[in-house]
């Protein structure tokens, strides 16, 4: 398919069929996605496959863990909030075929003494991981599998470290789980052109 069709029909697939997917294919998908523009060619990407049953288990556990700490404290029901852990966190990732925690490292990015510039410094490494992730999605679709971007790790990246014997400068920015779909979702609306851009000042709009 040509790159218009590639990004037009890309959906954000979170169910799978119990196929397991080849070592070979996903390291297909992960090297063309080192592609991606990043700040200063740093490539600050950092991205761990897990592929096995017990890792996962030991992931999703950690992960729903606090999750559902977070949504105690914010007041939900302790039943409600214990079966959107199971259907949303557990599940999505025991039943993903493929998980991937894309991480940023700083190792090679700019270190600046003052925090205005180190903060644009960090949020260009955020940024450059992004760009790698959106790669890795269409890329994903142009091979035949489904895929989903996942935030949960940002809002427990402690967590995530610990679980997967992460170095701390190893950070966790998304999840993305992958395997071959077992659905077909419409596509979800988008906003027109104009309320999003506007020629050399936003006033113009």
């Amino acid at each position: 398919m040509d790159a218009v069709e590639l990004i037009k029909t890309r959906r954000s697939i979170r169910k799978f069929k119990p196929v397991k997917v080849s070592r070979e294919a996903v390291n297909a998908i992960l090297d063309l996605a080192r592609w991606a523009p990043s700040a200063h060619n740093a490539q600050p990407w950092r991205i761990i496959v897990i592929d096995d049953d017990a890792v996962k288990a030991k992931l999703a556990t950690a992960m729903g863990k606090a999750w559902l700490s977070d949504m105690l404290k914010d007041g939900f029901p302790r039943s409600k909030a214990e079966e959107i852990v199971k259907a949303e966190s557990w599940q999505r990732i025991t039943e993903s075929p493929i998980v991937l925690i894309a991480c940023l490292s700083m190792e090679d990015m700019h270190k600046y003494s003052d925090r205005r510039r180190q903060k644009a410094e960090y949020l260009m490494g955020v940024q450059s991981v992004a760009a790698y992730i959106q790669n890795l999605l269409l890329l994903a679709h142009y091979y035949g599998l489904g895929a989903c971007w996942v935030c949960a790790p940002l809002f427990c990246q402690n967590t995530v470290r610990k679980a997967l014997g992460l170095p701390r400068e190893i950070e966790p920015q998304a999840m993305v789980i992958m395997g071959y779909a077992a659905e077909n979702p419409e596509p979800p609306p988008r906003k027109p052109l104009e309320a999003f851009s506007a020629f050399n000042s936003w006033t113009s709009c």
